[in-house]
């Protein structure tokens, strides 16, 4: 997972634009357990931290009432699929607070809210470019494996246990092995 062998060759976001779209015109949008009961509270905010632009997802993840998640994600083609085929997984500079998050896929094999691909990663406090081989993204309550050609949306997700979730990204894209 360190950057040694990887480059990104197509930007999902770089929080470097004043309207705050990302590089695919999207905007993240926060979403927490409330939707189904939970009591779980977050937020999600733009920061300049050591002089990199960043989103942050900060909160707090609760399990009473069936809950257990804060997450930020965004849509990679609204209507569609973004086609990621030609890469090797996502690229991210990221940063937090020692916390395992997951990161989060979905197809139109996700039917359900539930379902998902997901991996693991556990960011300290310094920025550290990272590469999540889409070989590392496990189906989660599905049998269907990833398909990188169908992806629909991307999920930065604090879940599964009660714990303080502080997260940022300063980029993320999808990148290429180099030789």
């Amino acid at each position: 997972m360190s950057n040694d062998r990887c480059q990104v060759a197509a930007w999902i976001d770089s929080f470097t634009d004043p309207s705050g779209s990302s590089a695919l015109g999207t905007s993240w949008r926060l979403v927490t357990d409330g939707v189904m009961g939970g009591v779980s509270g977050g937020r999600m905010q733009r920061a300049t931290l050591d002089g990199e632009a960043a989103l942050c997802l900060e909160g707090t993840v609760r399990l009473e009432h069936n809950g257990g998640f804060v997450q930020m994600n965004l849509e990679l083609a609204p209507n569609t699929v973004l086609d990621a085929s030609d890469y090797a997984g996502l690229w991210l500079r990221v940063r937090g607070n020692g916390e395992q998050y997951g990161i989060h896929l979905k197809t139109p094999a996700t039917q359900r809210p539930w379902q998902s691909y997901r991996a693991v990663i556990t960011p300290d406090a310094s920025w550290t470019n990272l590469c999540l081989p889409f070989a590392q993204f496990h189906p989660h309550r599905l049998d269907t494996p990833l398909d990188p050609a169908a992806l629909q949306r991307l999920g930065i997700v604090a879940i599964g246990r009660a714990f303080k979730a502080s997260i940022c990204l300063a980029g993320i894209g999808f990148y290429t092995v180099f030789k």
